[in-house]
């Protein structure tokens, strides 16, 4: 058996105090706040809603298509962020319209909030200058790309107004 020995020499079970030490490990787990954008189109030529969805180009999830977007900074809003972020990222201006959805989501490094917002294009058209690839999904083709584990909570929503 394994134990413990405390100041006062008392045994301890280890196995008694593991969910305490997971929950300690738990509250340790590093926090990240995000926002997203559903940038949405009407297709000109089928008419069809579309959504735009960008491809990971780097890290541990290089290949995975998510949600453009990214960390909000001190004293910045979602909106805020949604809009700096697409134009760092994607050399476009968009206007935040309303939060879709807030998604929580542990990865095995961090705990994630990411904040859905509803986007227009106010001008531009999207330029990759920090992803791998991009394309714009209907309700049809919305789940034919691998999207990364917490913009899959997401796709209800997104195919609801599609």
């Amino acid at each position: 058996m394994n134990y413990i020995w405390t100041s006062k020499h008392e045994q301890m079970h280890l196995e008694k105090n593991l969910n305490q030490i997971n929950i300690t490990e738990e509250f340790k787990m590093k926090q990240i706040t995000v926002s997203g954008a559903i940038i949405l189109r009407t297709n000109p030529r089928t008419h069809q809603t579309e959504v735009f969805a960008t491809q990971r180009g780097y890290g541990d999830w290089k290949g995975w298509w998510e949600i453009p977007g990214g960390k909000l900074e001190p004293g910045e809003t979602p909106e805020q962020c949604i809009e700096r972020e697409i134009r760092e990222e994607l050399a476009t201006e968009v206007h935040a319209e309303k939060i879709l959805g807030v998604v929580e989501y542990d990865y095995p490094t961090f705990h994630l909030t990411m904040h859905c917002i509803l986007c227009t294009i106010v001008s531009g058209e999207p330029k990759l200058l920090e992803h791998e690839a991009a394309c714009w999904l209907t309700r049809e083709t919305l789940r034919s790309v691998n999207w990364l584990p917490a913009d899959q909570l997401i796709l209800d929503k997104i195919e609801a107004i599609l």
